[in-house]
């Protein structure tokens, strides 16, 4: 019996890797009878058929798990935007970061394409950005001709994912920093400002502390498994300033004697980032449940 973790799935075959050694394994019938489905970075043990072979037989705890993509053991996630070419969006930003912190994973934020922007945008975003540092994330606003080598060492150990819209530059980013893997990319859609889905499933790739993951680009993000109550816990300003609030159950919309606005007034908190938590409450309040 060996231990690895899986960083690769096609077609049903699991990839796992065992200290650089890949094995192509298959998951015991014992799965499918619990409806339980192994996914990329989870840690297996399997059986060895032969020198290339093997069958999953159990899948260890999951420190933590993306839903979409399914990938697990995350030990960093950075959600990759653009400067252009998509234009950068402080709403899909957030609605990023209220995804990751979801799923109680520590979010940083690479912004891409700088050398592509004009100097109104840099200075734009260079200001958005130092919006979200004040909160307490890390950023990075790069351009074709930084080192992405020195940029990933600067990341956390263990298993880092690249995570962001279509044709943000998540595949390109990869290429430069590891040039041999020559994956594919595509241009950008003028008419609809995105890219094409280049990346068609997670893989992961070494790198000298761990892992480093690719996951295909979303054209839409599911809020489905957030209860509206709960938004404001994933607004990480939002959620400090109210526990000050006189209520505890507070929403920050109507309520009276609430901080949080308080602090939206005074401008300590930014007017966008409440704008945003009020635009994503309204839409998980008016969902349709679905059967």
């Amino acid at each position: 019996m060996k231990t690895g973790r899986i960083v690769k799935l096609i077609s049903g075959v699991y990839q796992v890797d065992v200290e650089g050694v890949r094995f192509d394994t298959k998951p015991r019938g014992l799965f499918r009878k619990k409806k339980f489905s192994p996914i990329v970075g989870d840690i297996v043990d399997f059986e060895v058929q032969n020198q290339q072979e093997g069958y999953i037989h159990h899948v260890h705890d999951r420190e933590n798990e993306l839903k979409r993509p399914p990938v697990s053991n995350i030990d960093e996630l950075v959600i990759v935007m653009s400067a252009v070419e998509p234009q950068f969006s402080t709403q899909l930003l957030d609605r990023f970061l209220v995804i990751a912190h979801s799923y109680h994973l520590e979010p940083r934020i690479l912004i891409t394409k700088r050398d592509l922007a004009s100097s109104d945008e840099i200075e734009y975003i260079e200001d958005m950005l130092k919006i979200y540092e004040d909160i307490g994330y890390s950023t990075q606003f790069i351009g074709k001709k930084d080192d992405k080598i020195k940029i990933v060492e600067k990341w956390r150990k263990g298993l880092i994912v690249l995570s962001g819209q279509s044709g943000v530059g998540k595949t390109t980013f990869l290429n430069h920093y590891q040039p041999e893997l020559n994956l594919e990319t595509n241009d950008i859609s003028k008419s609809l400002n995105r890219g094409k889905h280049t990346t068609r499933h997670v893989e992961l790739y070494e790198r000298s502390h761990g892992f480093i993951a690719d996951t295909p680009g979303f054209s839409a993000l599911d809020f489905d498994h957030i209860e509206k109550d709960d938004l404001k816990n994933y607004f990480v300003d939002i959620k400090e300033s109210g526990q000050s609030c006189k209520f505890r159950n507070c929403n920050h919309i109507k309520e009276p004697k609430c901080n949080v606005k308080n602090q939206v007034e005074e401008g300590n908190i930014a007017q966008f980032r409440y704008d945003h938590y009020l635009q994503l409450f309204n839409e998980i309040s008016n969902r349709k449940v679905r059967y």
